[in-house]
Formats: C-alpha cells, sequence, structure tokens
C-alpha cells in the first residue's frame, strides 16, 4: 500500500515538472528559467498531494466512525425491534384472553337473562294464583253474608215459632218438632259458617306467603338487573380499558375478601347470640326449677312444723288466724275491682281464653308488644293478627265496639277502653294467684 503511494506521487511530480516545464519554456524561451520553475513546481505539487492526502484520511476516518455509528444503531434498532416483537406477541395472548373473557360473561349474562324470563313467568302464574284465590275469598265472603242473612231469618222465624207456642199451647208438639228442625238445621248453617272461617283462615295464612315469596322473587330480579348491568358496565370497561384490568381485578378481589370477612364476622355474632339465647333457656329453666322447689318446700313445712309440734307436745302457732284476715282483704279487693267492671265486660272476660288474655296484657303493659304477641301465635300455631281479630270479634259480640286499634304501625288498646282493659287484667291476675294459692 505504501509502495503504491510513492509510486504515484513520483508519478505525480514527473508529470507536474514535464508540464511546468513545458509551459515556462514555451512562454520564456530559456532552458534554465524553465528547469527552475519545474523544479520549483515539484515541492508545491508534493505539498498539494499532501493536504488532499490529509483531506482523504480525515474524510475516511469521518466516514468510519458514521458507519460505526450506524452499525451501533443498527443493533439498537434490532435489539428494540425483538423487544416489540415480544411485546406484541404479549398483547396478542392477553388480547386473546380478553376476548375469551368477554366471551364468557357474554354467556353469563344470556345465562342471567334466560333465569329471568322464566322468574317473570313463574311471577305471572303467582299473579293469576292469587287473583284465583281473591276471587275465591270473595265468593266464599258472599257466601258468609248469605249465610248471616239467612241466619238472621231463621233466627226472626224462630223468634215468631217461639211466639205461636206460647199462644197455642194446643200445637205444642208440632212446635217442638219444628224447633228441633230449626235448631238443626241452624247447627248445620254453623258448622259450615265454622268451615268457611277456617277456610278462610287457611287462605289467610297461605296469602301471606305467597307475598312474602313474591317480594322474595321481586329482590332476586332487582339483584338479577343489578348484577347485570354491573356487568355490562364491566365489559364496556374491559373493552375501554385493557390497561387497568388488573388493577380492578384486584380491588373486587379485596371487595370479595372484605365481604367474606364481613360474612365471618356475622356468622359468629349468629353464633354468639344463639349460645346466648341457649344460656338465657337454661337459666329461665333454672329458675323455674328453683321456684317449684320453693312452693313444694313451702307446701311441705306446714306439715313438717305441725309433726315437730305434735312430737314436742306443743300448740301450733296460729297461721290460719292470720292468712283469714289477708284472705279476706284479697277477696275485698277482687270484689272491689270486679264491682268495677260493668257486666258486659265480665261476660268478655269469661269467654277470652288465657293467650287472649296475655296478649291484651302485652299490649297494656309493653311498648313494643309485637314480639311478646308474635310469639304467643307461635305457641298456639297462629298468626298475630288472627288473634287480634278473634279479640276485636269477641268485643263486638258482646260489646258492640272493637277494643283493638288495628291501623296503627304497633297495635294498641283504644283509649276509651283502656282502663276497663286493665281492671280485667287485674280481675284475671287475682284469679290466677287465687288458683296458685288454692293448689
Amino acid at each position: 500500500m505504501q509502495v503504491a503511494m510513492v509510486s504515484n506521487r513520483f508519478i505525480i511530480n514527473i508529470v507536474a515538472f514535464g508540464i511546468s516545464f513545458g509551459l515556462s519554456f514555451a512562454l520564456t524561451g530559456s532552458f534554465k528559467r524553465a528547469a527552475i520553475i519545474a523544479l520549483l513546481y515539484i515541492p508545491t505539487t508534493y505539498m498539494a498531494v499532501l493536504f488532499a492526502h490529509q483531506r482523504r484520511k480525515h474524510h475516511d476516518a469521518i466516514i468510519l466512525k458514521s458507519l460505526k455509528s450506524l452499525n451501533g444503531q443498527l443493533r439498537e434498532m434490532e435489539d428494540i425491534k425483538s423487544r416489540m416483537v415480544v411485546e406484541i406477541n404479549s398483547l396478542e395472548k392477553h388480547r386473546s384472553l380478553l376476548y375469551s373473557e368477554s366471551k364468557q360473561l357474554q354467556n353469563q349474562v344470556t345465562e342471567y337473562r334466560h333465569q329471568r324470563d322464566s322468574i317473570d313467568r313463574e311471577l305471572s302464574t303467582y299473579a293469576g294464583q292469587k287473583k284465583q284465590a281473591e276471587t275465591g275469598i270473595l265468593q266464599l265472603k258472599t257466601e258468609l253474608e248469605n249465610l248471616e242473612k239467612s241466619k238472621e231469618e231463621l233466627e226472626k222465624y224462630f223468634s215468631k215459632i217461639t211466639a205461636e207456642s206460647r199462644r197455642l199451647e194446643i200445637n205444642c208438639n208440632v212446635s217442638r218438632s219444628e224447633f228441633i228442625k230449626v235448631k238443626n238445621q241452624i247447627e248445620q248453617l254453623e258448622q259450615d259458617k265454622k268451615e268457611l272461617e277456617n277456610n278462610l283462615t287457611l287462605l289467610n295464612r297461605v296469602k301471606p306467603q305467597l307475598e312474602e315469596k313474591l317480594y322474595d322473587l321481586r329482590i332476586n330480579l332487582q339483584e338479577l338487573e343489578v348484577v347485570e348491568c354491573k356487568k355490562n358496565e364491566i365489559i364496556s370497561a374491559k373493552i375501554s380499558e385493557q390497561q387497568s384490568l388488573e388493577d380492578k381485578l384486584g380491588s373486587l378481589r379485596e371487595e370479595v375478601d372484605t365481604k367474606q370477612v364481613e360474612l365471618s364476622q356475622l356468622k359468629g355474632q349468629v353464633s354468639l347470640l344463639q349460645d346466648e339465647h341457649d344460656i338465657l333457656q337454661d337459666q329461665i329453666y333454672d329458675l323455674l326449677q328453683q321456684m317449684e322447689n320453693i312452693n313444694s318446700n313451702h307446701l311441705l313445712d306446714p306439715g313438717l312444723e305441725e309433726q315437730d309440734l305434735e312430737e314436742q307436745d306443743l300448740e301450733p302457732f296460729p297461721f290460719a288466724d292470720l292468712l283469714d284476715p289477708l284472705e279476706t282483704a284479697e277477696l275485698d279487693k277482687e270484689n272491689d275491682v270486679s264491682t268495677e267492671l260493668p257486666q258486659e265486660w265480665k261476660i268478655l272476660l269469661e269467654q277470652l281464653p288465657e293467650h287472649e288474655v296475655q296478649v291484651l296484657q302485652a299490649l297494656v303493659e309493653e311498648e313494643n308488644p309485637n314480639p311478646i304477641v308474635k310469639n304467643i301465635a307461635q305457641s298456639n300455631i297462629t298468626m298475630p293478627n288472627l288473634l287480634i281479630d278473634s279479640i276485636n270479634e269477641r268485643a263486638s259480640d258482646t260489646l258492640g265496639e272493637l277494643i283493638i286499634d288495628p291501623g296503627k304501625e304497633f297495635p294498641g288498646i283504644c283509649e276509651e277502653h283502656l282502663a276497663k282493659v286493665q281492671t280485667m287484667i287485674e280481675i284475671y291476675s287475682h284469679k290466677l294467684a287465687k288458683q296458685g294459692s288454692s293448689k
């Protein structure tokens, strides 16, 4: 390479010498002067060649540096290209997963829609059954009214028959036979009425169950609609915000965990309440046993004291003389309370069974009597509304008025009858105390 460069320089010098010598000789015409000028041109051309060579080297170095930088950039671009390919593959996998999840969610939405359609059909059938039951109830009510009208007509006819029997003693046997026939008809009508009342009570018992089922189905429908709306929102959010999907899934998992924790806490509280309920029942049972033991000890103590007195030849203490004035005072108090109560209220007290009197006592003494009334109804296999209706029916039959106001949120005694109901409960409690002391 260096030999070629030296030969090239030597050739350039000879060419420059020849050209300069020829030109100067042609212009001047002298050989010496042309030779001197040609010799002067040799170093100048050599310097020009060296300068051009250095420029070319510098230019080649710049080109080499640019080539190296381009090679580095090409390598970096290839690395970036490989990374982009990897990221594109991961994004395609992620897109396929999201597409499969969206298909699953769409399938779930279709299933929930089918469930909603089936629930709508069941609701329509329940509504038809409810309408049929209401029409049956209306028919039974009309039949009851007809029976009551026929009963009133029979009672009028019975009064006429009794008047004719008093007037016509001669036709006593005929009137008696007719009276027996009418009585049998009345008993049959009363039996029919009782059967109709039992059917009405059964329908009234079935009606709240159907209403509760309808309410539960409506709540389930609302929940399903809310869930469907949420799922539609989640699908749209997944399509529009694919990058924030993982964060949302994390938040949903945290919410599920919190709900599970709340459920576990609620289960723990329910178990604690059940344990407390069992402990309270055991304590009440122990207290009842203690009361029975105390009563039995009180009943046994007088006999033991009399035996001890007989053994010691001592006179017994006159307990009877002390108890007689107490009993007379209690009787006087009971008589005073009973004289305050009118006769029709006494009749009502005699007609009321024990559990209905307990309902009246709860309505008078408790601020929120609903739990007590519900427990009494459950123990007697009935409903609270039926208990209140039966008490009002007895009161309307004997007094001609209702004593319980059913229109309030918490049923209560009417204010004009409150004092008489309290006296009635006092008489009932005195009777119970008297029965307990006699036992």
